[in-house]
């Protein structure tokens, strides 16, 4: 493969590849799936790649256009069944989060501790405050 950190560039593709394909955990999806409405197939497993070897297979245009649009259906389906898991992940997120969190109610005239920070010259970039 590649010898040396000088090469990274040369596995940024493996490690797309591999990232796009993994399953993510908060929607049960490979981002892949998500875009394309597929899952990644190695080259040898696809039925017909490009459009020269449709023409060649004497598949007609109206039943490559059904399928093509049966397949866009089915990824507006898939994107929309991702929607749904996403929401519930976030909802079983917020649900454990607020379990550890102690709601405290505060009145007019209550004392509370105030702690002012002192000012910093030097804070540059994300370090400086924000006033």
């Amino acid at each position: 493969m590649v010898e040396g950190s000088r090469q990274w560039h040369e596995k940024l593709p493996f490690a797309f590849l591999g990232y796009r394909t993994t399953v993510r955990t908060s929607v049960e999806k490979t981002p892949y799936l998500l875009v394309y409405g597929t899952e990644a197939v190695i080259p040898a497993k696809v039925e017909i790649p490009s459009l020269w070897i449709v023409t060649d297979a004497g598949i007609d245009d109206d039943e490559w256009v059904k399928t093509r649009l049966e397949k866009l259906s089915l990824i507006d389906e898939k994107r929309l069944a991702t929607v749904c898991h996403g929401q519930l992940y976030q909802q079983r997120m917020a649900r454990a989060y607020n379990k550890t969190v102690r709601p405290r109610k505060f009145e007019v005239g209550q004392l509370v501790w105030k702690h002012i920070l002192p000012h910093q010259a030097k804070a540059k970039g994300k370090f400086a405050p924000n006033w």
